[in-house]
């Protein structure tokens, strides 16, 4: 477990490094599609390369390839950011977590009843589509919005952050610290009676239910603000962690599982909402991708601290360390001034 822990949490760390590197060239260039498209070509060629890759060591540099593709988000969601208004950003930051988890969702079902007709070969080349068809459209009809490309860009140091977004940022590495990997998730109903073959079911649960709960999630932090969804998405995961101390039957670990879906559908489109709100206007895409990767960064520990306590401790041991933390980032959370008008320069 600990192995496990280390090789998911450094290729969260990867992501999160390639986010904030493309995130701080966009801001110095002024070019944010660019980088999104680059993603979208990145990911298909990385699937097009596992289709074709003989053994483990070809599929090596096409995962980094995979990885580095991931460096769309910053920019991404600094354009969703700029185009949205106050009153629609955590409702559109929704609709790009519903159809992200969908997307997730779709997928594993589409493998699931076309493998055995398929095979692994067919069924990445026809993965890699979808990339690249997402590669054409960003080309083709996305139109960067951003108002402030005629300023010169300076760079972006932590005096740049707002108050309010440093104590954000601190809680929510926190709370990264206790996010491990959802491998652990899976493993953990594995030893308590699922079988192989419904360990993807699980998976298919949580993420459908992120996918349906985003869009409102969204919407509801744009009504009644983003600290209180927030706090209701620490609650789901905390409510998720009791649930896998105390019960260990297949009915309470699917709860547990909705209630993880929960979390993510609540956490992830109103996180990105806030942060955009409390950037920086002109440094959006540079914090955005300065907080995925502290936070990205984070999850290398997490998940590595998981594995032991898994290992040396107990299996429920994680589940502890994690609700803890959850309820000191809940406490730091209410110390954080929601202020919808975007800082500028």
């Amino acid at each position: 477990m600990e192995v496990l822990g280390f090789i998911d949490g450094l290729g969260n760390a990867i992501v999160s490094i390639s986010q904030a590197v493309s995130g701080y060239v966009a801001d110095k260039t002024g070019k944010r599609k660019i980088f999104v498209w680059l993603g979208y070509v990145f990911a298909g060629l990385s699937r097009i390369g596992y289709a074709f890759s003989s053994s483990w060591h070809y599929v090596i540099p096409f995962r980094i390839i995979d990885r580095a593709g991931k460096m769309r988000g910053a920019p991404r969601d600094a354009i969703i950011a700029d185009i949205s208004t106050d009153q629609d950003r955590g409702r559109n930051f929704g609709y790009l977590r519903m159809m992200d988890n969908l997307g997730a969702v779709c997928g594993v079902i589409f493998t699931i009843v076309f493998f055995k007709h398929l095979g692994f070969r067919n069924l990445f080349l026809i993965a890699a589509i979808p990339s690249l068809a997402g590669a054409f459209l960003v080309f083709r009809s996305i139109k960067e919005h951003l108002g402030a490309g005629n300023k010169i860009f300076k760079g972006i140091t932590f005096k740049d952050f707002h108050r309010d977004l440093k104590l954000y940022l601190l809680l929510s590495t926190i709370f990264a610290l206790s996010s491990f990997s959802y491998s652990f998730l899976l493993i953990y109903a594995r030893q308590f009676g699922f079988s192989i073959v419904a360990i993807p079911v699980l998976y298919l649960i949580y993420s459908g239910v992120a996918s349906l709960v985003s869009l409102p999630f969204g919407k509801l932090a744009d009504k009644i603000n983003r600290k209180p969804v927030l706090i209701l998405s620490f609650l789901f995961w905390l409510l998720a962690c009791v649930v896998f101390i105390y019960s260990h039957n297949p009915a309470t670990i699917i709860i547990a599982f909705i209630l993880y879906g929960l979390h993510l559908g609540a956490i992830e489109p109103v996180q990105r909402a806030l942060v955009s709100e409390l950037a920086v206007t002109e440094l959006r895409a540079s914090t955005l991708g300065s907080f995925q990767m502290v936070v990205g960064l984070a999850a290398l520990p997490a998940s590595l601290i998981a594995g032991i306590l898994w290992n040396r401790i107990s299996i429920i041991a994680p589940f502890y360390f994690s609700a803890f933390l959850t309820v000191l980032a809940i406490v730091m959370l209410s110390f954080v001034k929601e202020n919808r008008t975007v800082y500028s320069k």
